[in-house]
């Protein structure tokens, strides 16, 4: 599991790479995506349903149904995917897991963990997803 992120972010962000790598409007199944990243099929889908619903997946039901990103991948971006998925508090958490860390009430790493994560969260919304798929060189996860 990833330092930042939930399990389940990091399943949508693989799953969105594994889908910018179609051709763009390609329906692929829940299923071959579960099966080519080895995600467990309930849980993508439940990530699905998120995606879905924040406009970066667009679904077809029946036989020859699936799933396609909604827009671009070029105008997808890592963020968008994280706070689709974690939700906007997620830029807001303690490094040290702190529920009352603030500015007024800092926790010891407070200062020099606002700075990271500021610079962070910022390559984050630069980093396009088609960029990314492209880059890929991790065997197996890519679409093709």
């Amino acid at each position: 599991m990833s330092v930042f992120f939930s399990r389940q972010c990091e399943y949508a962000i693989q799953s969105v790479i594994y889908l910018a790598q179609k051709k763009e409007g390609q329906l692929t199944t829940i299923k071959e995506i579960s099966s080519h990243l080895k995600i467990p099929f309930h849980f993508l889908g439940k990530i699905f349903q998120k995606l879905s619903r924040k406009k970066l997946l667009h679904s077809m039901k029946g036989v020859s149904g699936g799933f396609c990103l909604a827009k671009p991948a070029s105008e997808i971006v890592l963020l968008d995917i994280i706070l689709a998925v974690d939700g906007p508090d997620v830029m807001n958490l303690c490094v040290l897991g702190y529920k009352e860390c603030s500015k007024t009430e800092p926790c010891p790493m407070h200062n020099e963990w606002k700075e990271t994560k500021e610079t962070f969260f910022a390559s984050l919304n630069k980093k396009n997803i088609l960029e990314i798929g492209k880059n890929i060189k991790k065997d197996g996860y890519s679409a093709v």
